[in-house]
């Protein structure tokens, strides 16, 4: 399907000096044509998409505050009954690099484990496998990520894009032979600061993936500067690389694009998102780098579309409220907000005396 038309009419006209034109375009027309597109957009939506829930990782990561393991349990057995059936658990990173992360193995254990639900965790290597294994629980899904920017590779796992492949395939291997799932995340899939990013570099990580036999692979925008125009562009081009329904998009909101990019990836038939409740978010390596759009925003959308998701909207509301008093922080959710605020009794004005 082809993205929403953008042109005002097929009716042409002589411009004026100023670039406008000197007899009015003919509006309905362009009208219809955008009805119809639109319709098409709303027929062909799927019936139901996956949320997976990374506040309790990505959500938490880039926190001054330390969080205790107690509330990141705590957190995240509100996730499983809420209702997501896929939910990034924490990340068996070195704890001098990222310290919010350092008590990911007791979380993995002490959250409750409910049958049907995916927990997931990142790796970035062999070491950080074999944390991941050694507990009493092991996780259902392993994450690997590899940037599609060369700086950032290097910014963020201290390697070059080749050998972090190199890091992954032991990895993927192991993965495989432990028979849990396997997800490759592409990381600034749509740039990084002063680094552009082609289309090519981002074909190639998901090719490199795709040979280390991952289950699915999660195109990112890491910085979140991606808008729905280059989110169509990028996912039609990779269209011919790799079945859509492996395919899932993760996006921050830094510049307020957060839904209008699931929007078009909806468009281009993509099922699968991440999200982080109230918008918690942010990268240690990329700085001014903001939350991920928001979980209650996006099931705000798709239910208003008619998308099934399984998730309790107003349980992901509560639990956004959950954390935020926990780390003290404002919501980056204008949804979560809304449905905290009708809930609140209304203060009465009293007329000031004279």
């Amino acid at each position: 399907m082809k993205p929403i038309s953008r042109s005002c009419s097929k009716t042409s006209s002589t411009p004026s000096v100023n670039g406008a034109h000197d007899t009015a375009p003919t509006k309905m027309p362009v009208m219809k044509e955008r009805s119809h597109t639109y319709r098409t957009f709303l027929n062909d939506l799927p019936e139901r998409v996956t949320i997976v829930e990374v506040g309790a990782r990505d959500g938490l990561q880039n926190e001054i505050k330390t969080v205790s393991n107690n509330v990141k349990i705590e957190l995240i057995n509100r996730f499983t009954k809420a209702g997501f059936e896929k939910i990034e658990v924490g990340s068996f990173v070195s704890p001098d690099w990222v310290p919010q992360m350092a008590g990911s193995a007791e979380v993995l254990a002490g959250i409750t484990h409910k049958e049907g639900v995916e927990y997931s965790v990142l790796v970035p290597n062999m070491k950080g496998f074999k944390a991941a294994i050694a507990g009493e629980f092991i996780p259902e899904k392993m994450v690997i990520f590899g940037s599609a920017s060369e700086v950032f590779s290097k910014k963020n796992i201290n390697c070059s894009k080749a050998e972090s492949m190199e890091r992954f395939s032991e990895v993927a291997r192991k993965t495989k032979e432990y028979g849990m799932q396997l997800r490759g995340t592409v990381s600034c899939a749509f740039g990084f600061y002063g680094d552009k990013v082609t289309l090519e570099d981002v074909t190639e990580v998901v090719a490199n993936f795709r040979e280390l036999d991952c289950d699915d692979i999660n195109i990112a925008d890491t910085i979140g500067v991606a808008t729905p125009n280059h989110v169509y562009e990028l996912l039609d081009h990779l269209k011919d690389e790799i079945p859509v329904n492996q395919l899932s998009m993760h996006f921050h909101d830094t510049y307020g694009q957060g839904i209008g990019n699931i929007c078009a990836s909806l468009q281009a038939g993509i099922t699968t998102f991440d999200s982080s409740v109230a918008g918690l978010g942010g990268c240690p390596y990329a700085k001014g780098a903001t939350g991920n759009v928001a979980t209650e925003d996006v099931l705000y959308l798709l239910h208003e579309l008619g998308i099934k998701t399984g998730v309790d909207l107003n349980a992901v509301a509560d639990t956004g409220r959950f954390i935020l008093d926990q780390i003290g922080r404002k919501s980056g959710s204008r949804v979560g907000d809304a449905i905290i605020a009708k809930r609140e009794p209304t203060i009465k004005s009293v007329p000031a005396k004279l």
